[in-house]
């Protein structure tokens, strides 16, 4: 998804005598003008800590989904922020000097809380900035990243709303009914800082594709479904091979190639522990293939 500014009814690029012509008009009124040039810089500084903000959560975004927006909501900050900073230099003929304020998020669902407050916060600012003067050509800068903002917040909910993941609150769960229920190919449950729970469904005839974690154990439980754990030091030699079935337990030490094979004629449900996690908070594989196609973009 990418982002067009032209989309959007307010552009405002000036250049040549209208950079004079919008600063004597505002300079008439030295309070206003310096208030206009405050709200402008106020707004650099803005547009550029929530780019670093949405840096991070792309980072630890579960999905392409997300993923995606976030990639899309941070291509309208830098719109912003270079028209932003284009409005300052064309009333003062001065760059702008700011600062980009660096905001920690320990999780994903954090991360999506903070930039939506950040999100609120900045469309009431923007909406304050339009105020302060009546010439078109400014206020339609502030009004366009006013409504950027607003738009910006619905998509954080929405996102929000959409993740399954309980971690790190205190949890509770009848773990045999979601496990049973689930029918994706992999769905975080749980993600802490040193334990992840994920639900996991394989389809007759298929597998969890042959793998290694090396600094992590992994413990599987199965609730539905028969198969073949196999397990070795190489991928060539698999030396260790178990059928298993509902109720069966798995232990996975850490620098073990393994594999599940379901070889029953229904889909194989059953959850996995992580310690510590494996996979992104949040993360969601509704098959093998978007399980792969993430793997492959993290490499």
């Amino acid at each position: 998804m990418s982002y067009n500014p032209y989309a959007y009814s307010y552009p405002f690029y000036p250049h040549g005598n209208s950079q004079v012509y919008y600063s004597n008009m505002l300079r008439s009124n030295q309070d206003q003008f310096q208030q206009v040039c405050d709200a402008i810089l106020r707004g650099i500084n803005r547009e550029a800590t929530a780019q670093e903000l949405y840096r991070q959560l792309a980072d630890l975004a579960p999905n392409l989904e997300h993923k995606s927006y976030i990639h899309y909501a941070m291509d309208g900050k830098k719109a912003h922020l270079t028209q932003l900073s284009n409005l300052y230099y064309s009333l003062t003929g001065t760059q702008p000097e700011y600062q980009i304020d660096h905001v920690s998020i320990l999780n994903y669902r954090e991360g999506l809380q903070k930039a939506y407050k950040t999100e609120l916060e900045g469309y009431q600012e923007y909406q304050q900035s339009a105020m302060l003067t009546q010439m078109p050509e400014i206020r339609n800068v502030f009004r366009w990243a006013q409504s950027s903002e607003q738009q910006n917040a619905h998509r954080l909910v929405s996102l929000n709303n959409r993740i399954t993941d309980f971690g790190p609150q205190p949890f509770v769960i009848d773990i045999e009914e979601a496990t049973t229920k689930n029918s994706t190919f992999r769905t975080a449950l749980w993600t802490g800082q040193h334990l992840q729970l994920t639900l996991m469904s394989i389809g007759v005839g298929e597998d969890i594709g042959l793998e290694i974690h090396p600094d992590l154990d992994q413990f599987l439980r199965l609730e539905q479904g028969e198969g073949i754990v196999r397990m070795g030091d190489s991928k060539a030699r698999l030396d260790f091979e178990r059928k298993v079935s509902d109720d069966f337990a798995i232990i996975i030490p850490a620098g073990k190639w393994h594999n599940l094979i379901n070889t029953g004629n229904e889909p194989l449900k059953l959850y996995s522990i992580y310690a510590p996690p494996q996979h992104p908070f949040g993360t969601v594989h509704q098959t093998k293939a978007d399980a792969l196609a993430a793997e492959e973009e993290h490499h």
